[in-house]
């Protein structure tokens, strides 16, 4: 169940706000239109599919085996007159 917020409630009642963030998406409003949603973690990582590095993705057993040849890339340069 989504709860809706002004910014002045939120700044008043922050833990308030997080632990209504555990049961859904808090909506903090600016002069009474949606400006910011405060999710929790879980859900936030559910709506991105996750958190995955590309640190973790080289981590994983048989990365190395995969095939990976991406294209050379090409510099443009361009003649600069400083005088």
């Amino acid at each position: 169940m989504p709860t809706t917020l002004s910014s002045r409630e939120f700044n008043h009642d922050t833990s308030g706000a997080k632990k209504a963030a555990l049961s859904g998406p808090v909506f903090i409003t600016d002069r009474g239109r949606p400006a910011h949603v405060l999710l929790s973690i879980e859900d936030y990582q559910r709506l991105t599919g996750g958190s995955v590095s590309i640190i973790d993705l080289l981590a994983m057993p048989g990365a190395e085996e995969v095939a990976f040849d991406p294209p050379r890339a090409e510099i443009r340069t361009r003649q600069v007159d400083l005088s």
